[in-house]
């Protein structure tokens, strides 16, 4: 069996053992990448969880950890240290089949760019991930045109992504998510290519599916946006910050490597991370 690459150093049977809990419970993840003679700590002893059915929002600048953090929850990642329960899963424990299988069965991906494929209609591009499952044409057909009814497109069912506005593509990538009703949406910076009437639109539809029971993580750098979440958690620097719910004072929500303060992150403080794991990413890029 392979053993993958910045995974612990535990032997991984062919199915992995269940652990009863949270739908996401990380402790002390760490996740380093080498740059030259130095390493970047791009995540340090992460500790952060969430329930089922929350609506939970990360924040923070270019740079500060969300995006590797977003790729270790979407098991697009694997940390070097720590444990990642994904529910009710020790993904260290997972052979890479199964760790494929519980990324597409838990996840629902949404993204910036949409990531349509242009040569498909919205009906054939909703009903991607179900024909990789093996779902029949007929009912794969009828379960991508109600996803397109429940986020807003009925009707659309023919139409080409160029043959739809930006909202209109982000709401088919959003129905792609959802074909495979999985436990999670994992939104990344789903509003940043859309203007602010369209944003506001679809951070409704995000409010609309978590009150109806579906469990949402949506990674922003747009602090208004992310203040609409149930619960906000800011990261700076790789590590994570005390949580908020709803829209108490945020200012008490930050980070620094010695521990908590009663100010946002300095410019100081935050950049230096942004510059390292910036070049960490495009050094893997190139290489």
């Amino acid at each position: 069996m392979t053993e993958r690459k910045g995974t612990h150093a535990k032997e991984r049977p062919s199915s992995a053992t269940s652990v009863a809990s949270s739908t996401i419970r990380m402790e002390r993840l760490a996740k380093r990448y080498p740059m030259g003679d130095e390493v970047v700590h791009a995540l340090d002893g992460i500790d952060f969880s969430v329930d089922e059915g929350e609506f939970v929002t990360i924040v923070g600048p270019s740079g500060s950890g969300k995006s590797t953090l977003m790729n270790i929850i979407g098991l697009l990642d694997v940390p070097d240290e720590g444990t990642y329960v994904l529910d009710g899963q020790d993904v260290a424990l997972l052979a890479d089949n199964d760790l494929a299988d519980l990324r597409n069965r838990s996840i629902g991906f949404v993204f910036q760019s949409f990531n349509l494929l242009g040569s498909l209609t919205a009906l054939e591009n909703v009903k991607l991930p179900l024909a990789y499952r093996g779902t029949k044409s007929r009912e794969a057909d009828a379960t991508a045109r109600r996803y397109l009814a429940k986020v807003g497109l009925e009707g659309r069912d023919h139409h080409l992504p160029n043959q739809l506005s930006g909202g209109q593509q982000q709401r088919v990538a959003i129905a792609r998510a959802l074909v495979g009703e999985p436990k999670i949406i994992l939104a990344d910076e789903p509003t940043g290519a859309l203007d602010s009437r369209t944003s506001v639109e679809i951070m409704e539809l995000f409010k609309s599916l978590h009150h109806e029971g579906q469990t949402v993580i949506l990674i922003t750098h747009n602090p208004d946006l992310a203040e609409q979440a149930d619960r906000v958690v800011r990261i700076a620097d790789g590590r994570l910050c005390t949580s908020a719910h709803g829209h108490e004072d945020r200012r008490r929500a930050i980070c620094g490597t010695a521990g908590r303060s009663d100010a946002e992150p300095t410019a100081a403080t935050v950049r230096p991370a942004a510059e390292r794991e910036g070049e960490a990413h495009a050094t893997r890029a190139n290489g």
